[in-house]
């Protein structure tokens, strides 16, 4: 049996207040209830940390409390990945060496397909409010308004009286057309 494998993300992460950006390598992580994001990480990249109104401990894996210490500021920033982007909070705790850990709250949100094998991760299943979402709404409106205009300046060419776009010409072969079927006489 093969070794259990983790799946990396590379995302982007955006500044709220000063739209400045940073990429990052974010761990996948189903065992962990949270968004959580490494307290020297967010210290080095100058992300606005809000305090909490309660702290929240933290237990490690073992059952054993965090040596990083209890919870007691979140950071909210956009968070980009291959065209999807949303807005997200994430705890700041001590983390070790992994700087952002996606848990099931994001896994469950977005449903993502998984190639374990490849470690590839497809945002196929998003929720409403994912801004790759939004865009697919957007692309669809912007079909449908271009849609609406070709037929608009269709009907508006078809009404405008000025053109008569070739209709005396037509409306000439058909006369003689019908003075060939009608006898001379009848003229």
């Amino acid at each position: 049996m093969r070794p259990l494998r983790v799946v990396w993300m590379k995302v982007g992460l955006e500044k709220v207040d000063t739209h400045e950006g940073v990429a990052v390598d974010a761990l996948l992580d189903s065992g962990v209830t949270g968004l959580f994001m490494n307290k020297e990480f967010v210290e080095k990249n100058g992300f606005r940390m809000e305090k909490l109104e309660r702290p929240v401990k933290v237990m490690n894996v073992d059952g054993t409390h965090n040596k990083g210490g209890d919870i007691t500021h979140e950071v909210t920033c956009n968070v980009f990945y291959k065209g999807h982007r949303e807005r997200a909070r994430f705890d700041v705790c001590n983390l070790g060496r992994t700087e952002v850990i996606l848990g099931m709250p994001w896994l469950v949100a977005h449903n993502p397909e998984i190639d374990w094998e490849k470690e590839e991760v497809k945002l196929t299943r998003c929720p409403p409010w994912c801004g790759k979402y939004n865009e697919k709404k957007e692309k669809v409106k912007s079909r449908e308004r271009k849609r609406l205009l070709e037929e608009e300046k269709a009907i508006s060419w078809a009404a405008d009286e000025k053109e008569d776009w070739g209709r005396e010409e037509e409306m000439e072969i058909d006369h003689r057309k019908i003075k060939t079927m009608v006898p001379k006489r009848f003229h």
